[in-house]
């Protein structure tokens, strides 16, 4: 059994966290921290959690955030980016696993690219080393490899474990695109990825964006090709394809509270039928537990993967036969977020991977 701490537990990722933590069969106490309602309980300001954390030791009442890292054996940093450094070294010094969902361990080494996106350079660039980006289905040998004592000439539980967890536009777009660019089956050039987020993407402070007289009944491009995914959709795109690749990420902002569409486009390599293609997808994700490739006729949508782990993946070959669509569609709070956060822990644990993720998508 597991001690875990969510640090932002009263913003959107950090509730998500905790209301799926809450249900995880291998974690016995769960300690929630925020800045700005300490004392309080979760409950209290997220009624849907009412009696979720009553059999838990810590009962879901807020605490600060030295006394959270230091009860729990997994910490989840739910802070805006160019926090979870000092946080990070924290867990470190008493061989915790931290899961970070901001952008801070998203690039590994690479300071350059998050110095350019994010404004800040690392204030503990040796963390960085050894930091995974946790994307299971690219990275799982290295999650498990952050079990304590994997390493030869490592001290158990004192190097830094460190999972960088995944944007959900990154999410959508690369696993949308991975066979294609692992198996040579798309020219590395010219790829584009439209997608649609819905609000809760923008987090839980309102702007005058994601009010809802400027949010409903419109769909709005926003930062196209200015937008701090995209290079991480690069970096991944060109980890997953071994090579450089071509790519332009249009984000828009679509009507809804919940989901990622990632419309994916690019040329084939070589001309092959729509049936073949998808073959390739279906072989290639077999026993992937949350990637579902979908039969021909059907489209990946948000609302068939609502509140779940999973993401769809559709494929598509217009008349032309070659250029193919590919589509990927997640819940950006789940697989996105939170849920592809417990996924990557379950690994780094140990764990049965799907453990506190069996949740089916709702229909409506």
């Amino acid at each position: 059994m597991i001690r875990c701490a969510v640090i932002g537990a009263t913003g959107y990722a950090g509730a998500e966290l905790s209301r799926l933590l809450a249900g995880h069969p291998e974690v016995e106490d769960l300690v929630l921290s925020s800045a700005s309602a300490g004392g309080e309980s979760l409950a209290s300001i997220y009624p849907n959690l009412a009696g979720a954390f009553d059999s838990m030791p810590g009962r879901g009442i807020l605490v600060d955030k030295a006394e959270a890292i230091a009860a729990a054996d997994v910490v989840f940093s739910a802070l805006p980016s160019g926090h979870a450094e000092d946080i990070a070294r924290s867990c470190a010094d008493k061989g915790s696993l931290l899961v970070d969902m901001s952008a801070d361990f998203r690039f590994g080494s690479d300071e350059a690219t998050y110095q350019k996106w994010y404004g800040k350079g690392f204030s503990r660039p040796e963390l960085h080393a050894d930091s995974v980006y946790g994307l299971p289905e690219l990275n799982r040998e290295l999650l498990a490899a952050l079990r304590p004592g994997q390493r030869p000439g490592q001290r158990p539980g004192r190097r830094p474990r460190i999972i960088g967890n995944p944007g959900c536009y990154p999410t959508a777009s690369t696993l949308a695109l991975f066979p294609a660019l692992r198996l040579g089956i798309a020219e590395r050039d010219g790829i584009v990825i439209d997608a649609k987020s819905g609000v809760t993407g923008a987090g839980k402070e309102p702007t005058k964006t994601t009010h809802y007289s400027e949010a409903a009944d419109s769909i709005t491009p926003y930062k196209t090709g200015e937008h701090r995914h995209g290079p991480e959709i690069a970096a991944v795109l060109a980890a997953m394809a071994g090579a450089p690749v071509g790519s332009l990420f249009s984000p828009h902002l679509a009507p809804m509270g919940r989901g990622i569409v990632a419309t994916t486009y690019f040329r084939l390599a070589a001309a092959m039928s729509e049936d073949a293609l998808r073959d390739a997808y279906v072989e290639f994700y077999e026993g992937e537990p949350f990637v579902r490739v979908l039969p021909r006729g059907l489209a990946a949508t948000n609302r068939n993967v609502r509140l779940s782990n999973y993401c769809d993946v559709s494929v598509h070959l217009p008349a032309d036969g070659r250029t193919a669509v590919v589509v990927g569609a997640i819940d950006n709070m789940v697989k996105g977020s939170a849920g592809q956060a417990i996924q990557s822990m379950n690994i780094a644990l140990g764990l049965d991977e799907r453990a506190g993720l069996t949740m089916l998508p709702t229909a409506f």
